[in-house]
């Protein structure tokens, strides 16, 4: 059992699962193993696991932010900011086919440095420039600019040849961190952390 596709997740460098669900504001916690905790985190909370070569991984389908999973939510490069600015770096994916939610984004020490991701027709996040690594991957080139309702036949072309799809995301985290789906759950034990975000009121 392993996470990537219709979800959202997070890897954090060098933090514990501790430090990563007092980030998220996790309460009712419990501990669980890789294959339990990510079932649940589909369904609604967070699952926090074990660190893998390096990188500690937060899983949550509906639960990770604390809105809608939409990283072109207005308020999701504050989000975001505000997370880094507590753990340091932290790369944060969406990944899903149903709503044509896909992106990437990448903080250091609360500053976003790159980000790029799409929801529905939504107007993309672009921040940034692109990476090597989304240069090897050939997606998240080209945001809309101020000028897209311009745009003629080709730049919707060049727009949509680099737009990516699922398998594009977990490319990139392979390249940028961890690959979820090919991550060892026998190594983990029940070192993981599952809770629910506590909500600002």
């Amino acid at each position: 059992m392993g996470f990537g596709f219709k979800t959202t997740w997070l890897a954090v460098r060098e933090r514990s699962p501790e430090e990563v669900a007092d980030a998220l504001r996790l309460a009712a916690r419990e501990r669980l193993s890789w294959d339990e905790g990510t079932d649940r985190a589909y369904v609604s909370g967070v699952y926090v696991a074990g660190p893998v070569d390096g990188w500690t991984l937060a899983h949550g389908r509906r639960d990770l932010a604390t809105f809608d999973y939409s990283a072109t939510d207005p308020r999701f490069p504050e989000w975001f900011a505000a997370l880094s600015a507590r753990l340091g770096e932290v790369q944060f994916f969406v990944n899903e086919r149903g709503w044509f939610s896909h992106g990437w984004a990448h903080a250091v020490d609360g500053v976003v440095v790159r980000a790029f991701a799409t929801f529905d027709g939504d107007v993309p996040l672009f921040i940034g420039e692109p990476t090597p690594e989304e240069r090897e991957v050939g997606k998240g080139l080209r945001g809309w600019g101020d000028n897209w309702r311009d745009w003629q036949e080709e730049d919707w072309d060049a727009w949509y040849e680099s737009a990516p799809n699922e398998q594009d995301v977990l490319k990139l985290a392979a390249r940028w961190s961890v690959h979820p789906l090919l991550v060892d759950s026998a190594q983990f034990g029940d070192q993981g952390i599952y809770g629910m975000p506590v909500r600002p009121s």
